[in-house]
């Protein structure tokens, strides 16, 4: 990636200053120091072990593996009070691949038959592995290479002898602690952990930047969870930042300076400042109710992977759960395969999550796997997975899969309020369908005596522009509307959004991705039905007065995002908003578009 010419920066006139731009996942701004993280793999020696050492380099790598098992052990037990759940669940993750017999056993054979020694069998295992999970379109399961990757690279360094290692506090700085930013290629959740604390002192560091990763990678995920500025997939990033270099990440714009002059370096520190306090405000909004500034009210809701993120969505102010992606319960089970957990430890999950939540609803999305999440990924996939036998279609075709997750879900509802939403529905006959194995699922529970509420709602996500543009079907036999906006967009305008080739082609503000997701509001509410957002665009303040504006009254996001929609929401004059969004409906001009959202924000 190119450097952009800038005055030298303020600490050596030698070192120019230079931005880098990537995918913006956790908002905020951070200003540090560089601390990079070098790939093991790069170092990596091949060499041939003779036949009669063979074995002891076999023991070497499952030494190496032990140890690693140990060391994820003691980070569990480790784990700070108020360390995010999603920390303990990665690691979770972790140590399941590691015991997954592609990870632990298939290298041993490499050394055995090749007489490799032990990092270059690793190395080559995991190569491998990767390319099966290239071919994979899923955006969420494809970053989930970079899992295997990283239990790999920690393998790596217990047998080279090298380690995770938190640098001492730079000459002249001012704190004690350094205030780093950690610059990788890639960096696992287990990592995170080393640089969390520092003999119980404040966190030494302060934000991310890596050469991969997406909105879904875990990096992702825990720094949101972490509250902690993060770009992510920047291609040239480790390469082109230097060790100890001054770093400003703009975790708002998808922005990072290295090396600013003295005059940027005190603009990004105002702003640092600014958003301090800001971010204190919003703490006080927790109790306050969702109202727009003429009264009406708005319900905003959490989205989540597991029900350790529960706490997180009450302590965010979430009025329930619009979103549990179901999928995560069957994922990290294995490294080279999904896992299908029996019904009764789904029922648990799902019960768990539900009473947690106190008697706030909590909606389960069925599972959404398929062509595009394959059970095993070494399987054939379609040649075009994102439009094969996926979510529904999937869940069809296996129906006892299916029967067994809506019995657990159906179990689960006797403890609370539960919704059932049903992802990628284009058919009537796929909602048909799908209704009737409801209606099997609670005829099996009622014979059996087992309880549930019989009168649990059932939704469709509406996320495939087929369905956008033939609702009638939809509200006559739904029981309410949930719009998927991240794969809506990705089908609407025909592009993979994690192909870096397209994905500037990833426009929620196209005119045709405005025309559905109006049309689908207004539909819905006509007909009666609650009609959500729970994709991206929910939890974008960009965003939120658009959306308003066409009607919604419902968003669903990340926990960590809810308070500044809410601020949004409460400062927002609802009848100006909507003559201004009637006119932005009408554009078919981009600069026009993006100018008039822009202006609504002045409201």
């Amino acid at each position: 990636m190119p450097r952009e010419a800038a005055a030298p920066r303020h600490t050596g006139p030698s070192m120019a200053s230079f931005t880098l731009h990537g995918i913006p996942v956790s908002r905020g701004i951070s200003i540090g120091r560089a601390h990079l993280l070098t790939p093991a793999a790069l170092d990596v020696k091949h060499y041939l072990v003779p036949e009669e050492q063979v074995e002891a380099e076999v023991k070497r790598l499952q030494h190496a593996i032990a140890e690693v098992h140990r060391g994820l052990q003691a980070l569990w037990t480790e784990l700070p009070k108020d360390a995010p759940t999603e920390l303990g669940a990665f690691i979770d993750v972790h140590a399941l691949i590691l015991s997954d017999p592609m990870i632990s056993e298939a290298p041993l054979d490499i050394i055995r038959t090749r007489h490799y020694n032990a990092e270059w069998a690793l190395v080559t295992q995991i190569d491998e592995l990767s390319s099966q999970f290239d071919e994979i379109e899923d955006e969420y399961l494809r970053e989930r290479k970079h899992d295997i990757q990283q239990v790999a690279e920690r393998v790596l360094k217990v047998l080279m002898g090298t380690a995770l290692e938190i640098p001492p506090p730079l000459a002249g700085e001012d704190n004690a602690v350094p205030q780093m930013v950690v610059v990788a290629h890639d960096i696992s959740p287990a990592d995170m952990l080393a640089f969390r604390d520092r003999d119980g002192a404040t966190r030494s560091f302060i934000g991310f930047v890596t050469d991969v990763g997406g909105q879904n990678s875990h990096t992702a995920i825990v720094a949101r969870s972490l509250d902690i500025p993060a770009v992510v997939g920047m291609s040239q990033a480790s390469r082109l930042i230097e060790q100890d270099d001054w770093v400003i990440i703009d975790g708002d714009a998808g922005v990072v300076i290295c090396n600013p002059s003295q005059l940027v370096l005190e603009q990004y520190r105002a702003r640092q400042a600014s958003l301090s306090k800001a971010r204190k405000r919003l703490l006080k909004l927790k109790k306050t109710p969702a109202v727009t500034r003429d009264g009406t009210p708005v319900t905003l809701l959490a989205n989540i992977e597991l029900p350790d993120d529960c706490p997180a969505a009450l302590e965010s102010g979430a009025m329930g759960v619009g979103l549990f992606r179901s999928e995560f319960l069957f994922m990290g089970r294995g490294a080279h395969a999904l896992r299908i957990p029996g019904e009764d430890e789904q029922f648990e999950q799902y019960r768990k999550a539900v009473v947690a939540m106190k008697g706030r609803p909590v909606t389960i999305r069925t599972l959404d796997v398929g062509a595009d999440k394959p059970l095993d990924p070494t399987e054939h996939t379609a040649l075009n997975p994102a439009l094969g036998l996926r979510a529904i279609r999937y869940c069809l075709a296996e129906p006892q899969l299916f029967l067994t997750q809506l019995r657990a879900i159906l179990r689960a509802s006797a403890f609370g309020k539960v919704r059932i939403l049903i992802p990628m529905l284009a058919h009537a006959f796929e909602i048909d369908q799908t209704l009737g194995m409801i209606e099997q699922a609670k005829a099996q529970l009622r014979d059996e005596g087992i309880k549930y509420d019989p009168s649990v709602q059932v939704g469709a996500m509406i996320e495939i522009p087929a369905a956008a543009l033939a609702l009638p079907m939809f509200v006559k036999r739904m029981n309410f509307l949930s719009i998927g906006t991240n794969d809506l967009i990705q089908y609407t305008l025909a592009i993979d959004r994690v192909d870096y080739e397209v994905a500037h082609l990833y426009n929620p503000l196209h005119p045709a991705v405005l025309m559905l997701i109006a049309q689908t509001i207004a539909t819905g509410q006509k007909a009666g039905l609650d009609v959500a957002v729970c994709g991206e665009m929910a939890g974008d303040i960009k965003l939120t007065r658009l959306l308003l504006g066409m009607g919604l009254r419902e968003f669903s996001m990340h926990p960590a995002q809810l308070l500044s929609v809410k601020q949004e929401i409460l400062n927002s004059d609802l009848s100006a908003i909507t003559t201004r969004t009637r006119r932005i409906l009408r554009s078919i001009e981009p600069d026009e578009i993006a100018s008039a959202v822009e202006q609504l924000q002045t409201l």
